[in-house]
């Protein structure tokens, strides 16, 4: 979480009446979209993948790579303090789920199967992003 950023809390209701049902299922009941069919998974043009939720930058598409799960997948966030990390134990898996550090949304899961240089794939959930497309131009994470 960048220094100049808050925890934000907002009761249930008040999260209902900003997100779609199917972004507040998957960011605030740990729901997951069905493989191939978010909208972000193709993504491939200059931009900033930012938390539904509250805004936050988490990842750009220098860090997306096709990792073939039908997920956008990145192999960084955009600063290690943008996401935090939980064990999950649901459905008989054991995981490692990631969140918006900034409003606690559930995003996906990260694991050790991803590209060098950090070998981890942050498989996340397309209705959990807002893609902001930049120009080539650009400063990365800007």
């Amino acid at each position: 979480m960048s220094e100049k950023s808050e925890k934000i809390q907002k009761s249930d209701q008040e999260w209902r009446q900003q997100l779609t049902p199917e972004q507040y299922e998957i960011t605030r009941q740990k729901g997951t979209e069905r493989a191939f069919t978010g909208k972000y998974n193709q993504v491939k043009e200059p931009g900033v993948f930012n938390c539904v939720c509250c805004g936050e930058p988490l990842f750009n598409t220098q860090a997306k790579y096709d990792s073939g799960s039908g997920w956008p997948s990145f192999w960084q966030p955009i600063a290690p303090d943008r996401v935090e990390t939980e064990a999950d134990a649901n459905y008989g898996m054991v995981r490692t789920e990631i969140k918006c550090a900034r409003c606690d949304a559930h995003l996906g899961h990260v694991f050790e199967d991803g590209p060098n240089p950090t070998g981890l794939r942050y498989c996340v959930n397309s209705a959990s992003l807002k893609f902001q497309q930049k120009s080539p131009n650009s400063e990365p994470g800007a």
